[in-house]
């Protein structure tokens, strides 16, 4: 069967499993799977909340309710211009168990909305690759993930189809969740050169994932994607042109992404290591000649036409001291996680990134954590060779990014991040608005706050 016709059976998958679980409501035993708690109240919220005890009656069902609300500010200096904003996202996530509503077993339902809301400092001040929360995005209420999970063999194999985000299972290091900048999640690298950024937040795209776990330590995740979420006719914003999240597109070239992670001395120093890769099977063009082998930047042509692209990525997350007599896997890591895609048809061509991580240190406050880290975006050589060959002013090189950014567990549930961000050559080394100089580097103060229920 071809990729593309797999697809619209993965969607037509997910659309019946949807509709079976609006009009199924028969109740079994309760249990924790899928993520639906016997009290349908999530571990880690800020306070029990369940009005008529409607959260309890629907985890008797099957259903489990819950969300969030996340909120920061951001000022800075350098940039394209200095100031300050607000913005944050309201996140509501339904699960289902559908052996509790007296349908399959093993079989989960997942779908999760936003409501994204204020100003994007990266946009409006700084310009940067990088940007600096993993937050920022157009105003709008959207859908994101909407998927069922089929479960089998004692959960050594996992299939998921539906409306999927990438950014939620591939190319993550462990320690993404102690920075705010959004290049430690799904990276810089994966973003610029992906059509419209690629599966990722907050654009899902319809995709299958298989994912195989013969034993605690060892997992193989395989995912194929719709290899665009709105297609090139879109000329402007990708996320206008799909406001909603509602464009199930599926006439896309595939996006093909695979990877692999081990486990390791998860009882005294912990460690992951994670390889893998991906491949969009699409037409990119050639950064700086055209077909006839002379430079765009002369002739005014498109570039070479080229099929398919990829990107490698190696990740390793390392406990290296640990806090003695912890049942959990805190004190002292280091993370790192390298990502090279090909100069011809891309933007940017590598990606590095390092760090260290604090957790559990300051024995009256064991829930706080501090992450220190350092990331290279690097501009590939075709894209060096374009801005040379068009005689400006200035090359694009690198763009680079040191963070800070402690988390302060305010109560079970409700977290405040204090941070600090320095971009060096945002946007990669790029004239200023006069023309006559580059983009100073950026210096950003901010805060985040998140509340769950």
């Amino acid at each position: 069967m071809k990729i593309k016709h797999a697809l619209e059976h993965a969607g037509l998958m997910a659309a019946f499993a949807l509709a079976a679980l609006s009009v199924s409501r028969a109740a079994h035993a309760a249990d924790a799977e899928c993520g639906v708690t016997d009290s349908g109240i999530p571990d880690g919220v800020v306070a029990p909340i369940d009005v008529a005890h409607m959260r309890k009656s629907l985890a008797d069902v099957g259903i489990g309710i819950s969300g969030n609300y996340v909120g920061e500010t951001f000022a800075n200096t350098g940039g394209l211009k200095q100031g300050a904003t607000y913005d944050g996202v309201f996140e509501l996530d339904v699960n289902g168990n559908l052996k509790k509503m007296g349908l399959w077993k093993g079989l989960c339902f997942h779908a999760s909305s936003f409501q994204i809301h204020g100003n994007s400092i990266t946009e409006d001040n700084i310009g940067s690759l990088m940007p600096v929360t993993n937050l920022e995005a157009a105003d709008a209420t959207r859908l994101f993930e909407l998927w069922v999970e089929q479960h089998v063999f004692n959960d050594i194999l996992a299939v998921k189809v539906g409306q999927l985000a990438a950014d939620q299972e591939f190319i993550l290091s462990n320690s993404y969740s102690y920075f705010l900048n959004g290049t430690w999640g799904w990276p810089s690298i994966a973003a610029a050169d992906l059509p419209s950024s690629g599966p990722a937040y907050p654009l899902a795209m319809p995709g299958v994932r298989v994912a195989i776990k013969p034993n605690d330590q060892i997992r193989l995740r395989i995912g194929v994607f719709n290899g665009d979420p709105v297609g090139r006719n879109c000329t402007g914003d990708p996320q206008k042109c799909n406001d909603n999240g509602l464009d199930f597109r599926l006439d896309d070239p595939p996006l093909l992404m695979i990877e692999g992670s081990y486990k390791h001395n998860q009882e005294e120093l912990a460690g992951t290591i994670k390889v893998g890769g991906w491949n969009h099977f699409g037409t990119f063009e050639h950064q700086r000649f055209d077909s006839g082998g002379f430079p765009i930047a002369v002739t005014g042509n498109p570039g070479r036409p080229l099929d398919s692209d990829w990107g490698l990525y190696g990740i390793i997350d390392q406990l290296i001291w640990r806090l003695p007599n912890s049942d959990e896997a805190k004190g002292v890591g280091i993370f790192g996680r390298v990502v090279v895609a090909p100069s011809d048809r891309n933007l940017i061509d590598s990606y590095v990134e390092g760090g260290v991580t604090f957790s559990g240190m300051i024995p009256p406050r064991p829930d706080d954590s501090l992450g220190i880290g350092f990331a290279y975006t690097a501009i590939s050589n075709q894209v060096h060779g374009f801005d040379l060959d068009s005689g400006l002013p200035v090359a694009r090189t690198y763009e680079a990014l040191l963070e800070i950014c402690y988390t302060l567990q305010l109560r079970s549930g409700w977290t405040l991040q204090p941070d600090f961000q320095y971009i060096w050559q945002p946007g990669g080394n790029v004239p200023d608005d006069s023309g006559n100089g580059v983009v100073d580097d950026a210096v950003l103060l901010g805060a985040r706050t998140t509340v769950n229920f």
